[in-house]
């Protein structure tokens, strides 16, 4: 319950083919919701830079499963700077939580060349703790990870269930704010992301119709194979 009140929920990550996502959508259509956000067709693209720091232990603590350990990353949706947001992914005893701030675009754009954008007294400590590890660690933008997403919710449990596909990288991190970016995929043809996360529990008529035989939770990480990808 502590857990709870400090904002960390349960996630869990599952490799699904293509076939096994489309199975799921029609399973769960008339049990959840579609995400507001989402477009006609139920998707939005997300594109995020991932920052680490001189020694790349956001990368290392990936790979040896430390716990707790966080990383920082920049997000926008659909290409578009109309909204950019600053966000610490923290993960500890298997649960996460996600903090955020907004971004103006100028300070998006001194961040991914690696300088310190000019700090005032209202600046989000979000932004202030990442400016300090840019000085001390020296954390600089890595990479960018861009995929598209088919979000569904439903409010008992506070339930997001989120289907990524095409899950590609990029080294072009000055790039971040273009349009078109080159992108390379991390996966192999077919294969793609399910992803579940609730509060307390998981209602279960959502969880006996979202069962899949061959579905096996999996420790996945989007920066961290992303990452080994263009090393």
């Amino acid at each position: 319950m502590e857990s709870m009140e400090n904002g960390y929920r349960h996630e869990f990550k599952y490799l699904c083919s293509y076939g096994e996502l489309m199975l799921l959508q029609v399973r769960l259509k008339n049990v959840v919701l579609p995400d507001a956000h989402a477009g006609e067709d139920g998707e939005y693209n997300i594109r995020s830079l991932y920052f680490d720091d001189y020694y790349d232990t956001c990368m290392r603590e990936n790979e040896a499963g430390t716990d707790p350990r966080e990383k920082f990353r920049i997000r926008i949706y659909d290409h578009s700077s109309e909204r950019i947001t600053l966000e610490l992914k923290q993960k500890m005893r298997g649960m996460t939580r996600k903090l955020s701030c907004p971004l103006t675009e100028e300070q998006c754009k001194t961040l991914m060349r690696g300088e310190i954008p000019d700090l005032q007294e209202d600046t989000p400590a979000l932004l202030h703790k990442l400016c300090l590890l840019m000085r001390t660690r020296l954390m600089r933008p890595k990479v960018i990870v861009e995929y598209e997403r088919a979000p569904y919710v439903y409010p008992q449990g506070n339930v997001r269930i989120t289907m990524d596909k095409n899950i590609c990288a990029s080294n072009r991190t000055d790039l971040f704010l273009n349009d078109q970016i080159p992108l390379r995929p991390i996966l192999g043809t077919g294969q793609h992301v399910l992803e579940v996360k609730y509060d307390e529990y998981l209602p279960d008529h959502i969880y006996r119709t979202a069962q899949l035989e061959n579905l096996r939770t999996t420790a996945f990480s989007k920066y961290y194979l992303c990452r080994r990808f263009h090393l």
